[in-house]
C-alpha cells in the first residue's frame, strides 16, 4: 500500500520525467530539422514523408537519451524537495533513507518496464524508418550496406563472394560460391555476373562455370547463361549496416543465431545492439539512485550545483556507453562486458554516493 509520501514522490518522479521529455523532444526535433532542412528541400521530399520521418526521429531520439532525461528530472525535483527542506522533514519524521528511496525505486521500475517494451518493439520500427529516410534523402552518395568485396559464410558448408553488388539494379560482378565437406572443397561455382530476379526470387548467372573436384580428375561445366535458385537472399549479399537496430526482440535473437551459424564478421555489432536493449532500461535504477544521492542534500549553491553535478555525471555515463559500444563493434572486445560495464561502474558509484548521503 502506497503512503501519502510514496504517492507524492512517485507523482513528482513520473510527472517531471514526462515533462522533461515533452520539453526536450521538440527542441531536439527543431534543431535536427534546422540542420537537415536544406537537403530535404533540395531533394523535394514529400511533406508526409517528412512528418513520418520526424515521428520516427522522435522515438529514436527519446529511446537514445531517455537515461539522461530521467537522471536530470530526478535531480531537478529532488533538489527542489531538498531546498524546501522537505527531505529533512521526511527523514526527521522517522522515515529511514532506504524507506525514502522506495517511491523512487517504484518509479524506476515503471520506467524500466516501459523502456524495455519501447526498445524491444517500438524503437526498432522507428529506427528502420529513420535510417531508410536518412540514406534515401539525407546521405545521398553514402552506402547503407557493404557492396564491395562481400565475402560471407551462408551455412556450414557454403561461402559466397561478390566483388561488387549494385543494389538498385540487383546485379553483382565476379560471383563465386565455394562448397566444402569438412575441410575439403567439393565444388566451386563462378560467374562473371549475377542478377537477382524479384519475380521468383531466383538468380541468373552469366558466364557460368562449375568445377566439381574429384579424387583424380575435376569435372567442368560451363554455360553462357543459367537460371537457378540459391538458399541465400539478396540481403546475404548486401547486408544493411543497421539491420540489427530494425529488428524486434524475437527477430533479433533469431537473426543473431543465423548469423553465428554463418560465421558473420559483424556478430559483435549485432550483439552490442541486443545487450543495449537490456542494459539501458536497467540503468534507470542506477541513475535514479545516483540522482537522489546527489540532490537530496541541501547545498549552498542550491539547485544549480546539483544540476551541474548531474549533467557532468550524465555526460560521462553516455560517453562510457558510446566508447565501449564502439570498442566492441570494431574489435574482439566482449559485447556483453562493453554494454554492461558502464552500469557496473556507475552501480559502484551509486552505492558509494548512497552511503555518503545517508550520513
Amino acid at each position: 500500500m502506497l503512503s501519502i509520501l510514496d504517492r507524492y514522490i512517485l507523482r513528482k518522479y513520473l510527472g517531471t520525467f514526462t515533462l522533461l521529455l515533452l520539453l526536450f523532444i521538440p527542441i531536439g526535433i527543431t534543431v535536427h530539422l534546422a540542420e537537415k532542412i536544406d537537403k530535404i528541400l533540395e531533394n523535394e521530399v514529400p511533406f508526409m514523408e517528412v512528418m513520418i520521418y520526424l515521428y520516427n526521429f522522435t522515438i529514436y531520439f527519446a529511446n537514445l537519451l531517455f537515461p539522461l532525461f530521467l537522471f536530470l528530472s530526478v535531480i531537478w525535483f529532488t533538489s527542489k524537495l531538498a531546498n524546501n527542506t522537505e527531505v529533512v522533514a521526511f527523514l526527521s519524521s522517522g522515515v529511514s533513507y532506504y524507506r525514502f528511496l522506495r517511491p523512487y525505486i517504484i518509479g524506476a521500475t515503471i520506467v524500466c518496464i516501459c523502456a524495455l517494451g519501447f526498445s524491444m518493439y517500438l524503437a526498432p520500427k522507428a529506427s528502420k524508418g529513420f535510417n531508410e529516410f536518412s540514406y534515401t534523402y539525407l546521405k545521398k552518395g553514402k552506402q547503407d550496406r557493404d557492396q564491395s568485396n562481400v565475402y560471407t559464410q551462408i551455412n556450414e558448408n557454403d561461402y559466397i563472394y561478390v566483388s561488387y553488388f549494385n543494389v538498385s539494379e540487383k546485379i553483382g560482378s565476379n560471383f563465386t560460391l565455394e562448397h566444402f565437406e569438412g575441410n575439403k572443397m567439393t565444388y566451386k561455382i563462378s560467374a562473371g555476373q549475377i542478377k537477382y530476379n524479384d519475380a521468383d526470387s531466383s538468380y541468373t548467372l552469366f558466364n557460368y562455370k562449375k568445377r566439381i573436384i574429384g579424387e583424380t580428375t575435376d569435372i567442368l561445366e560451363s554455360k553462357h547463361k543459367l537460371d537457378t535458385v540459391f538458399t541465400f537472399s539478396m540481403e546475404d549479399l548486401t547486408p544493411v549496416t543497421y539491420i540489427a537496430e530494425t529488428l524486434n526482440f524475437t527477430e533479433l535473437n533469431d537473426f543473431i543465431e543465423k548469423e553465428k551459424a554463418r560465421g558473420s564478421s559483424y556478430i559483435n555489432r549485432y550483439e552490442v545492439v541486443r545487450y543495449k536493449r537490456w542494459s539501458l532500461p536497467v540503468s534507470a535504477y542506477i541513475l535514479t539512485i545516483i540522482a537522489v544521492a546527489v540532490s537530496s542534500v541541501k547545498r549552498r549553491g542550491g539547485m544549480g550545483v546539483n544540476l551541474a553535478i548531474g549533467i557532468s555525471i550524465g555526460m560521462v555515463f553516455i560517453f562510457f556507453d558510446k566508447i565501449f559500444g564502439t570498442m566492441a563493434e570494431q574489435s574482439d572486445f566482449s559485447p556483453f562486458i562493453a554494454t554492461w560495464f558502464p552500469n557496473f561502474i556507475f552501480g559502484i558509484l551509486a552505492i558509494y554516493l548512497l552511503r555518503n548521503a545517508k550520513r
